[in-house]
Parts: C-alpha cells; sequence; structure tokens
C-alpha cells in the first residue's frame, strides 16, 4: 500500500487520493440507494401477492430516478480527473457498457408501462422486464467491478460472474430490509427467508472472490492479506450475521443499515485493492492518470460545493417519503 500524499496536496490534503476516494464514494452511494430499488425489484419477481408486489412499487417509485444521480456523477468525475482511465473503462467494457444501461432502462420503464393498461397478459410482460431490469443491472454493474479490478480485456470473467451475484445477493438482503422498513405490519416469513438466504449467499461469494483474488490474480496475493482487507472481510462476516438476527427479529431499519455498511465495504475493498494502480490493464496508477494540479483544485473546488448539496436533496427527499407505503397509493 502506498503511503497517502505522493501526489500533490491543497492545504495539506492530497488531492489525486482525495479524487480517488470521491470516485468510489459516489459508486457506493448509487449501489446503496438504487440498490435498494433492484433488491425490492428482485421481491417483486420472488413475490406472489399482488398487495406485495403494489407496496414494492409504491415505495420505490419516487426514489429510484434520483438515486440514478449518483451514476452520472461518478462518470463525470471519472471523465474530469482520470480521462484516460475513463476512455480505456468505456472502450474496453463497451458491451458490458450498454448491457448496464439497457437493464437500468428497462427496470426504469417497466413500472410505468406496466401502469398503463390492465390487461393481465401486458401487466405480466412488463413485470418480467422489471423483475430483469432489477436483476441483471446489479449483476452487470458487479461483472464491471470485477473486471476493472482483476484487469480482464474480455467481457465475460469468472470473477465477473462472482461478484455480479454477489452484488445482486446483497441488494436483495438490502431490499428486503427497506420493504420492512415500508410495510406497516412487517414482512412475512417467505420474504424474510428470501433476505436471509440473499446474505447467507453473499457472505459465500465474498469469501469464494477474496480467495481467487488470494490465488489466481497476480499481484493480489499480499494485497488480500493486508490487515486493513482482513479486516473489511472479517466485518462483512460479523455484519452479514447481524443482519439475519434483526431480519428475524423484525428489525428492519437496522438490518438495512447494516446491509448498507456492507455494500459500502464492498466498494471500499474494490478501491483498497486497486490503489494505487487505477487501470490494471495497462498498469496505470492514480498518480499517472490524473489531471494538473490546477484542474485538480478547481474541481475540488466544485466537489465542494455541490456534494453537500446533492446529499441534502437526497436527506429531504428520503424524509419526505419515510413510513410505510401504502399499497392503494399506486406507482
Amino acid at each position: 500500500m502506498m503511503a497517502l500524499a505522493a501526489g500533490p496536496t491543497w492545504f495539506g490534503v492530497p488531492l489525486i487520493e482525495l479524487w480517488f476516494v470521491a470516485l468510489f464514494l459516489t459508486l457506493a452511494m448509487f449501489l446503496w440507494l438504487d440498490g435498494t430499488n433492484f433488491g425490492m425489484g428482485v421481491l417483486y419477481g420472488l413475490s406472489g401477492d399482488h398487495e406485495t408486489r403494489e407496496r414494492i412499487l409504491t415505495a420505490l417509485a419516487p426514489l429510484w430516478d434520483g438515486a440514478e444521480v449518483w451514476l452520472v456523477v461518478f462518470g463525470g468525475a471519472l471523465f474530469a480527473v482520470f480521462p484516460d482511465v475513463y476512455g480505456g473503462l468505456f472502450s474496453g467494457y463497451y458491451l458490458l457498457m450498454f448491457a448496464i444501461l439497457g437493464a437500468l432502462i428497462i427496470r426504469g420503464i417497466s413500472p410505468e408501462f406496466l401502469e398503463q393498461r390492465d390487461d393481465q397478459a401486458w401487466r405480466r410482460a412488463w413485470s418480467i422486464t422489471f423483475v430483469l431490469g432489477s436483476t441483471l443491472a446489479p449483476f452487470f454493474l458487479g461483472m464491471f467491478a470485477a473486471n476493472w479490478l482483476v484487469g480482464a480485456t474480455s467481457t465475460i470473467t469468472l470473477p465477473g460472474i462472482v461478484v455480479g451475484l454477489a452484488l445482486v445477493a446483497l441488494t436483495t438482503a438490502e431490499g428486503t430490509g427497506f420493504l420492512g422498513m415500508k410495510t406497516a405490519e412487517g414482512l412475512d416469513d417467505s420474504t424474510k427467508l428470501y433476505g436471509q438466504i440473499a446474505q447467507v449467499a453473499y457472505l459465500v461469494l465474498a469469501v469464494v472472490t477474496v480467495a481467487y483474488l488470494h490465488v489466481a490474480v497476480e499481484g493480489m496475493g499480499s494485497k488480500t492479506v493486508h490487515p486493513f482487507v482482513l479486516a473489511l472481510v472479517g466485518l462483512t462476516a460479523i455484519l452479514g450475521l447481524a443482519y439475519i438476527y434483526l431480519l428475524r427479529a423484525d428489525y428492519y431499519r437496522p438490518a438495512f443499515i447494516v446491509s448498507g455498511i456492507q455494500l459500502f465495504g464492498l466498494v471500499a475493498l474494490v478501491a483498497v485493492l486497486l490503489f494505487p494502480v487505477i487501470y490494471p490493464v495497462t498498469g496505470l496508477t492514480v498518480f499517472e492518470a490524473a489531471v494538473s494540479t490546477l484542474q485538480l483544485k478547481m474541481m475540488t473546488v466544485v466537489l465542494a460545493i455541490f456534494l453537500p448539496l446533492v446529499l441534502l436533496y437526497f436527506a429531504v427527499l428520503y424524509s419526505s417519503f419515510a413510513g410505510p407505503a401504502e399499497p392503494a397509493e399506486g406507482y
């Protein structure tokens, strides 16, 4: 692990390292906020109860499109601060990029079309596309993160598939906690079981991923046994057990928070294993890929102004739609 402040600083703040953290923070915020919606979309497909399905649509209606602001910010920050990495990732994984966008699009439009007609076949078709989009979006995003981490030059890879499945499992667990918060009478046993299975699946897949990186990926052996990485893995396991207990005890808000911490931990794990390299395909480091010091300072001013405003917006948005969702309200 390279020491901090190896690049330019401003008022004692290492700018390149600051932007590396900010980049992955925006990705984590997107996966946390939209991951809730992905998870509820998966539960929508698993549920056969009409009332539960309507509650899911009502709960995510005012929230899903706002969360994607963070994905736009992630792409914008990558382009503005690490343009060569932006070009390499988006051209090298362009098929995966189109797959992610396609999944997000069908996930977004499906509930809109679903509510337009009361025809059973129509609603079934758009329900299927909604579930597909909600499942494939985190799967493809997990593939993207894993391929980026290992420096894959192909789209379909073993670590990509494993991490994709892990992200689907974790977002399902997160969505279960959030759905419990939006249901006044609590979740039924089958829905809670789905959340527990998803959590166990995530823990198993996370361990498999770290073991694969340690054994099969060049340069990752020493990084995966770093104390901080081991602490992240241990914390994830402890939080996973806590999630299962909390869900069984109907403590939905703490369960949601715990799964959110796990998701931030997953993104932090990717960031720590990457640093100081930011584009493993060529071995490009953050210090080589960053723009000039002047540009970094200008972008930091923009970050300092707009990041608190965006955070305030989401605080107001989620507080405005807090509380249980009623199926009768509609999408």
